[in-house]
């Protein structure tokens, strides 16, 4: 496997890219996490907004894209085979296809949004055979929140962590000012007792 972090810091889109496609594939890459980092990378101008939304909303689409097509392809044999019985077991594929069965679309709307869940239902979705189209406009469509809100928080933080490093040195100043501020209160209550010089 190539190294992930060098493809991030020499080819930051492509990273980015390639960690939304690996996490649709079952590698260990949260796809929240991609989007945090994501925000973080732009608060930092290491990648620009814009570019950086025309790589991550493709690589959400196909990443979900390919798990609805696996499900769809493999129908509920997906629950024999070993890297995706890991994701949705046949307990579960059953509970998901009755909720699917009552809600549809909503579930996805919804269910997109929490994590440890997307993936089976993207699953699910395949193997109850919603059309394509269908699917694809529905994640569409629910895709930009997700991403408005992990970039959000990670450019969020990004920016927090900015001004600590702007204002560290006032901070090591105060906290400085206090540990000697607290250290002679200390000697005061400890040697200046009442009654002491009677």
């Amino acid at each position: 496997m190539p190294d992930i972090s060098a493809l991030i810091e020499h080819f930051p889109y492509i990273g980015i890219f390639s960690l939304l496609i690996l996490g649709g594939i079952g590698l260990p890459f949260p796809e929240d996490a991609t989007l945090i980092l994501c925000g973080f990378l732009i608060s930092h101008d290491v990648v620009k907004l814009i570019p950086a939304l025309t790589v991550v909303y493709p690589g959400l689409l196909l990443a979900d894209y390919f798990l609805y097509y696996v499900g769809r392809k493999y129908g509920r044999m997906i629950v024999t085979n070993k890297r995706f019985h890991r994701i949705i077991s046949p307990e579960r594929l059953l509970s998901i296809e009755e909720e699917f069965n009552k809600r549809g679309s909503l579930i996805i709307l919804f269910g997109r949004h929490l994590w440890g869940l997307r993936a089976q239902l993207f699953i699910v979705s395949g193997v109850m055979r919603m059309p394509a189209l269908k699917f694809i406009l529905v994640d569409a469509f629910t895709s930009i929140f997700t991403m408005a809100i992990m970039i959000g928080a990670g450019y969020v933080g990004g920016n927090s962590l900015q001004i600590l490093r702007k204002n560290i040195s006032r901070i090591e100043h105060a906290a400085i000012f206090l540990a000697i501020v607290l250290l002679f209160g200390y000697l005061i209550f400890r040697y200046v007792k009442p009654g002491r010089n009677k």
